[in-house]
C-alpha cells in the first residue's frame, strides 16, 4: 500500500476538469484534470504542503486540510472517509491471529436464518462462516479454506463470469470494497500477498485496482446464475458484528413469495436431500 495516498489523490485530480471548479481551461496540460498547484490554491494551502501530502510526507496533516482537499476533489462520503484513513493510517502490526474465528453465537444466528442465505466476511473479504442455504447458493464448503475468498473467486475462478450475469459490475464492486479494507490495514502482509497474486494472474483486477475506486458493499442486489436453481435475483444487506468490526454478516433477502424465494426453498430442499444421501 506504499504510495496509496498519492496514487489516490492523483486519480481523483484527474477526474476534475478546471472549468468545473471555476478555473480557466486554456493552455496545454500534460495530464488530465487539475494540477497540484490548483488543488493547493482551491484548498487554501501552500503548493509545497500539498505536494508533501501527495508524497505521503504529511503524517500530521490536519482534518481541516483533508476536508478541504476532499471538497476540492468532490469526493463522496466513502471516498472522503478513505482519504482520512490512508492519510493517517492506523498501524496495527501483524500480531493478530492468522485464522480469525467466528463466535459460536454468530454461527447460531446464521443457522437460525433457515430461509435466508447468509455468510460472514472477514478481513480481505475472506469467507469465515455460512449457513446451509448460504452454502447451497455459493458452494463455500466445496472450496479449500485458502480459496474461500470473494476476490479470488470473482477473478480467478473461470466459472465466475457465468455464475455472475453482471460479472463486470460485481468485479468492480469487489475491488472497490477490497481497497477500503486495504486502506484500513496497510500493514497486513496477507492483504499484500492477495493483491499481488490477483494483479499477477488477472488483467481485469490490475485494471480495476489501478482505478483507485472505493465503495462499500453495504446493500444492493446481486444476480446469480445457479447451476441447480437457475437465475436468482438476490437483494442483500450487510451487518457489522459489534464485537469484531472486521467481520460482516451478509444476508440475501429476496421478496417473500417471489420467484427467487421459491427457487431458494427448492434449493434448500435439494441441499438437504443431497447431504442426507451423502451421509
Amino acid at each position: 500500500m506504499d504510495g496509496e495516498l498519492g496514487d489516490f489523490l492523483r486519480s481523483r485530480r484527474a477526474r476534475i476538469r478546471p472549468e468545473e471548479v471555476g478555473l480557466p481551461s486554456h493552455g496545454r496540460r500534460r495530464v488530465p484534470g487539475l494540477r497540484r498547484e490548483e488543488v493547493a490554491q482551491l484548498a487554501g494551502v501552500s503548493v509545497d504542503y500539498y505536494i508533501r501530502l501527495e508524497q505521503g510526507r504529511g503524517p500530521s496533516v490536519s482534518g481541516a486540510v483533508l476536508d478541504a482537499v476532499a471538497r476540492v476533489l468532490r469526493l463522496d462520503e466513502t471516498e472522503h472517509a478513505y482519504l482520512l484513513t490512508v492519510a493517517r493510517p492506523r498501524r496495527t502490526g501483524t500480531g493478530r491471529p492468522a485464522g480469525p474465528r467466528v463466535r459460536p453465537g454468530v454461527q447460531l444466528l446464521l443457522d437460525g436464518m433457515e430461509r435466508t442465505p447468509a455468510f460472514v466476511l472477514g478481513r480481505r473479504m475472506d469467507v469465515l462462516a455460512w449457513n446451509a442455504l448460504g452454502d447451497a447458493v455459493n458452494g463455500f464448503s466445496a472450496l479449500a479454506p485458502a480459496e474461500r475468498n470473494i476476490p479470488r473467486q470473482v477473478f480467478l475462478d473461470p466459472a465466475a463470469p457465468g455464475f455472475y450475469p453482471d460479472w463486470a459490475a460485481v468485479a468492480a464492486q469487489t475491488v472497490a470494497n477490497l481497497r477500503i479494507d486495504a486502506g484500513h490495514h496497510p500493514d497486513d502482509p496477507r492483504m499484500a500477498t492477495l493483491i499481488g497474486e490477483l494483479s499477477l494472474r488477472s488483467a481485469d483486477f490490475r485494471r480495476l485496482w489501478a482505478d483507485h475506486e472505493v465503495k462499500e458493499c453495504a446493500y444492493g442486489t446481486k444476480r446469480i446464475q445457479h447451476p441447480v436453481a437457475g437465475l436468482l435475483t438476490l437483494p442483500y444487506e450487510t451487518l457489522t458484528v459489534p464485537a469484531d468490526p472486521d467481520q460482516t454478516i451478509v444476508a440475501y433477502t429476496p421478496e417473500p413469495g417471489s420467484e427467487t424465494a421459491e427457487r431458494l426453498t427448492l434449493l434448500g430442499s435439494w441441499k438437504a436431500t443431497t447431504a442426507a444421501t451423502n451421509n
